[in-house]
C-alpha cells in the first residue's frame, strides 16, 4: 500500500519518550491480572504453570507484532479505528471504536472496585465509595498532563513490578524443589491454564494510542511495545517458578490470595500485608491507564466526526483531552453500581476477540 499521509499536527503534547511508554505499557500488562490468575492457572497446569504463561505469550506475540506494524503505518490516538478505516470502512471502524471504548470503560469500573476491595482489607470503607474517589482522583491527574499522569503510572508500575520481584526473591531458596513440568491435567490442562492466562497479558494493544503524545511515534511505539511484552513474559516466567517452589501448584490453587500465601510461607504472617498494599497500587495503575487509553481513542474518534465533536476538545494550557476523559470517567463511574464483575469479564473478552479479529485482518488487507 502507498504510505500513510503525514498525520497533522495534533493538539496533544508530545511528552513521551520510549521510557514513558514502555513503563506505561508494563503498567497495563501487569495490572492485577497475574495477582489473580496464577492460582486458577496452577490448578489446571501444576507446576508447569510457567509453561502456560509462556505460550500465551507466544500467541500473544502474533497480535503484538500486527499492532507494531500497524502502529507505524498509522501513529494517531484512535489507533485501532484508524486501522479499521484504512482496510474495511468507516461503518466497521466505528463499531470497533465503540466495543473498545465501552470495554475499556466497563474494565476501569471492575478493577476500581476490585481496588476498593483490596483497600476494604485494609481499611472500613465502602466499596463503591472508594472506587469512586479513585477514578474521580486518576481523571483528574489525566487532565493535569499526559507527561504527570506517565509519571504517576511509571511509579506504580515500579512498585507493582516490584511486588513480583518479591515474590521471585521469596522463591529463590527454594529452587529446584518441585518438579517443573508436573502437569496432574496433562497437555488438555496446560492448554486450558494458556488460553486462561492469555488476558494476563491484555494491555499491549492499548500502548498504541498513545501515539499522538509520544515523540517520534513511527518507531518509539512498536519498540516499546516489543519492550514491554518481553519484559512482563521474563516476570510472569520467573514469579511462577518462584510461587510453586516455595507452595507448590496445590498451595496456589487452594489459595485465594496465592501471592500473599508464597510470602506467608517464606516470610512469615506479615508479608500479607505488604502484598496487599502492593495490590493497590497494581489495580489503581490499571484503572488510570485503561482511563487514558478509552479517553484517547474516544479523542481520536470525535475528531474524525464519528463522536459528537465536543469529545475532541484539548485544553487550552495542559493540552489533554479534558471532556474525553470526563465522559469516560463519569461512564466508569456509572459502572461501578453494577457490581457484576463476570459481565465485565465477559464484554472485555469478547471485545478483545473481535478487536484482535480485525486488527490482524486490517494487517493482510493493508499490506
Amino acid at each position: 500500500m502507498d504510505p500513510a499521509p503525514p498525520v497533522p499536527e495534533s493538539g496533544l503534547s508530545r511528552s513521551l519518550g520510549l521510557a514513558e511508554v514502555t513503563l506505561s505499557g508494563i503498567g497495563i500488562i501487569l495490572g492485577a491480572g497475574i495477582y489473580a490468575l496464577i492460582g486458577t492457572a496452577a490448578a489446571g497446569a501444576g507446576n508447569a504453570v510457567w509453561l502456560s504463561f509462556a505460550i500465551s505469550a507466544v500467541v500473544a506475540l502474533f497480535t503484538a507484532l500486527s499492532y507494531a506494524e500497524l502502529s507505524s503505518m498509522f501513529p494517531q490516538a484512535g489507533a485501532e479505528y484508524e486501522y479499521t478505516v484504512a482496510a474495511v470502512g468507516e461503518f466497521v471502524a466505528f463499531v470497533v471504536g465503540w466495543l473498545i471504548i465501552f470495554s475499556g470503560i466497563v474494565g476501569a469500573a471492575a478493577v476500581a472496585l476490585g481496588f476498593a476491595g483490596y483497600l476494604g482489607s485494609l481499611l472500613a470503607v465502602p466499596h463503591i465509595l472508594a472506587a469512586g474517589v479513585l477514578i474521580i482522583i486518576l481523571s483528574a491527574i489525566l487532565i493535569i498532563g499526559i507527561r504527570e499522569s506517565a509519571l504517576v503510572a511509571g511509579v506504580f508500575t515500579l512498585i507493582e513490578g516490584g511486588g513480583l520481584v518479591l515474590v521471585i526473591i521469596a522463591g529463590l531458596p527454594y529452587l529446584g524443589s518441585v518438579d517443573y513440568f508436573e502437569m496432574p491435567l496433562g497437555a488438555p490442562g496446560l492448554f486450558t491454564s494458556a488460553a486462561l492466562v492469555f488476558f494476563a497479558y491484555m494491555g499491549f494493544e492499548e500502548m498504541v494510542k498513545f501515539s499522538e503524545e509520544t515523540t517520534e511515534p513511527e518507531r518509539t511505539v512498536p519498540k516499546a511495545l516489543m519492550l514491554a511484552l518481553a519484559v512482563c513474559t521474563v516476570l510472569y516466567i520467573l514469579v511462577c517458578v518462584s510461587a510453586v517452589s516455595v507452595v507448590g501448584w496445590e498451595g496456589l490453587a487452594a489459595s485465594e490470595a496465592p501471592f500473599a500465601e508464597v510470602a506467608v510461607a517464606a516470610w512469615g504472617p506479615g508479608a500479607a500485608g505488604v502484598l496487599s498494599i502492593i495490590a493497590l497500587f497494581a489495580t489503581a495503575n490499571t484503572v488510570l491507564l485503561m482511563l487514558l487509553a478509552s479517553s484517547r481513542i474516544s479523542y481520536g474518534m470525535a475528531r474524525s466526526g464519528t463522536l459528537p465533536r465536543p469529545l475532541s476538545r484539548v485544553h487550552l494550557t495542559r493540552r489533554t483531552p479534558w471532556v474525553a476523559i470526563i465522559v469516560v470517567g463519569f461512564g466508569a463511574a456509572l459502572f461501578l453500581f453494577s457490581g457484576d464483575i463476570g459481565f465485565v469479564a465477559n464484554v472485555s473478552n469478547f471485545t478483545l476477540f473481535v478487536t484482535f479479529l480485525v486488527v490482524n485482518a486490517a494487517v493482510i488487507i493493508l499490506r
